[in-house]
C-alpha cells in the first residue's frame, strides 16, 4: 500500500496506542499463568504472532474486545503440534525461544525472510549452557531455530550488546525452571530499560528477578499470579514519539497537540521528550494526567545517544533533519540489526527527500541547516518505524511525498494514519 503525504497542519487530541512491548510480555506471562485477562492490549500483526505462540503452546487466547482472555499452560508448555510462525516479530521469536527450552520435546520457529536474517545465536548458546539443544537449521545462528528442553537452570553467559530481548526471555522462562537462572552479561548492556520493563511486568506477575551490575537472577520455582488476575497495558512511547514529533514539526499556529495515554513506565522511549526539550521544543508532560501537549517550535540540532533507546533512532534522524544545525545520533550500530538496517535506510530515505546525511558505522549525522526537504517517492522497507517517521517527514516536506509498503504500520501502531488523518494531515491512501 502507498500512502500521500502533503505539507499540513495539525491540532487536536489523540490517544496513544498500549504499548506493544509490554503486551508481548504481558501475553506470554498469562500464557505462562493459569489464566489471566489482559486489558488494553495493542492487537497488531507482531502481538497476534506472540498469541498464536502461546496457544501453540497449549494456551488458548481470545480476544473479547474490551481485554484478552487468556487461559495459560500454567507453567507447563506442551509440544507443539507445528512449526511456530513467528512473521515479522522478532520480540516474539527471542522471548519464546526461552519458552521453548521448558518444552519436553523439540520446538521449531521460524518467520519471515527479515525475521530470518536476524541473529539469534546469542539465545541458542545461552540455551545449550543450560544442556539444552539450540540449533540453526543452517548453521547461520539465525532462524529457523530447533530447540528442545527442557531444562532445569543454571548459569549463563551471553552478550548484552545484541539484543536486550535474550534477557527478558531468559528471566521469564527462568521462574519456571527448578534451580532458576543466572545471567552473567560478558559486554555492556544495550536497550537496558526493555529488561526493565521485563523486571516491572514480572513483579506486576507476582514473580521475583533481581540485577546486579551486570547480573541477573530469577529463581525458580515460582507462579506467575498477577494480582486480582487481570493486567493493564500502559500506552507506547515508541509509538508516542512519532505523534510528539509530528507536533513539534507541524502543529497549527497558535495551537497545540495533545496526546492521552502518556503515563510514566520503565519504558526507556519516554527519553523523546528529553530530546524534543533539548532541542527546543514547546512540550509539557502532565504524569499524573496522563497527558504530553507539544506545539510547534523552532528545533536546533543536538548530540542524541540511543545505546538504550534504538527503536527512536528513525525519529530522531527526521526531526535532525527539520532542525537548524547538526543532529548527531550516537552509539547506534545495534539499531543495524532491527527489522532492516534503520541507520543506512534512513540515511537513504533521507537523503531522496533533500537532507544533507553522513553515516558512520555507530553513528548518523543530519545537517538540518543545510537540509531542504522536498516531497518524493521513499520506501518503507517493510519497517513499521521508518514508515512513519517518513511520514513526518512527510507533513513538512514541499510537495507529496509517496511512502510505499506503508501498510507495515500495523506491527505497532494500526491506526497510525487514521490517527494523523483526524489531526489535520492531507492524507491520501
Amino acid at each position: 500500500m502507498n500512502v500521500e503525504l502533503s505539507q499540513s497542519s495539525l491540532s487536536g487530541t489523540a490517544r496513544a496506542p498500549s504499548s506493544k512491548s509490554y503486551t508481548h510480555r504481558a501475553i506470554l506471562a498469562a500464557g505462562y499463568s493459569g489464566g489471566a485477562l489482559v486489558y488494553d492490549p495493542l492487537v497488531s500483526a507482531d502481538t497476534k504472532a506472540t498469541m498464536r505462540a502461546v496457544e501453540a503452546f497449549g494456551g488458548d487466547v481470545t480476544d473479547t474486545g474490551e481485554a484478552l482472555e487468556i487461559d495459560g499452560f500454567d507453567g507447563e508448555p506442551q509440544v507443539p503440534a507445528d512449526v511456530i510462525g513467528c512473521a515479522n516479530s522478532g520480540t516474539t521469536m527471542r522471548l519464546v525461544s526461552g519458552t521453548t527450552a521448558l518444552v519436553d520435546g523439540i520446538t521449531v520457529l521460524t518467520g519471515d525472510s527479515s525475521l530470518r536474517s536476524r541473529p539469534q545465536g546469542p539465545m541458542l548458546s545461552a540455551i545449550e549452557q543450560l544442556d539444552g539443544r539450540a540449533e540453526s537449521s543452517r548453521g547461520n545462528g539465525k532462524a529457523p531455530l530447533v530447540v528442545k528442553g527442557p531444562v532445569s537452570g543454571g548459569t549463563v553467559s551471553i552478550p548484552g550488546d545484541v539484543s536486550s530481548q535474550y534477557i527478558s526471555a531468559l528471566l521469564m522462562a527462568g521462574a519456571l525452571t527448578e534451580d532458576g537462572i543466572d545471567i552473567e552479561l560478558e559486554t555492556e548492556l544495550k536497550s537496558a530499560p526493555y529488561v526493565d520493563i521485563t523486571l516491572e511486568l514480572l513483579a506486576d506477575f507476582g514473580v521475583e528477578a533481581e540485577k546486579d551490575g551486570r547480573t541477573f537472577r530469577v529463581p525458580g520455582g515460582q507462579f506467575y499470579e498477577p494480582t486480582d488476575g487481570e493486567y493493564h497495558v500502559p500506552g507506547d512511547f515508541s509509538s508516542i514519539s512519532y505523534l510528539l514529533a509530528a507536533g513539534a514539526v507541524a502543529a497549527k499556529e497558535g495551537e497545540e497537540l495533545r496526546i492521552k495515554g502518556a503515563y510514566p513506565s520503565a519504558q526507556g522511549d519516554t527519553f523523546i521528550v528529553e530530546v524534543l526539550d533539548r532541542m527546543g521544543a514547546d512540550v509539557n508532560w502532565n504524569r499524573n494526567d496522563g497527558v504530553l501537549t507539544v506545539k510547534r517550535s523552532s528545533l536546533s540540532g543536538v548530540e542524541v545517544d540511543v545505546g538504550d533507546t534504538p527503536d527512536l533512532l528513525p525519529t530522531t534522524a527526521v526531526l535532525g533533519a527539520i532542525a537548524d544545525g547538526e543532529t548527531t545520533i550516537v552509539n547506534c550500530e545495534h539499531v543495524r540489526y532491527k527489522e532492516t538496517d534503520r541507520v543506512a535506510v534512513m540515511a537513504s530515505e533521507l537523503d531522496a527527500l533533500g537532507a544533507v546525511v553522513e553515516e558512520e558505522a555507530d553513528e548518523l549525522t543530519i545537517c538540518g541547516g543545510e537540509s531542504d526537504l522536498s516531497g518524493t517517492d521513499v520506501a518503507g522497507h517493510g519497517d513499521h518505524r521508518i514508515v512513519m517517521s517518513l511520514a513526518v517527514a512527510g507533513l513538512v516536506a514541499d510537495g507529496t511525498t509517496t511512502i510505499a509498503e506503508a501498510e507495515h504500520v500495523d506491527v505497532s501502531f494500526p491506526n497510525f494514519f487514521e490517527v494523523l488523518y483526524d489531526l489535520g494531515a492531507k492524507i491520501e491512501r
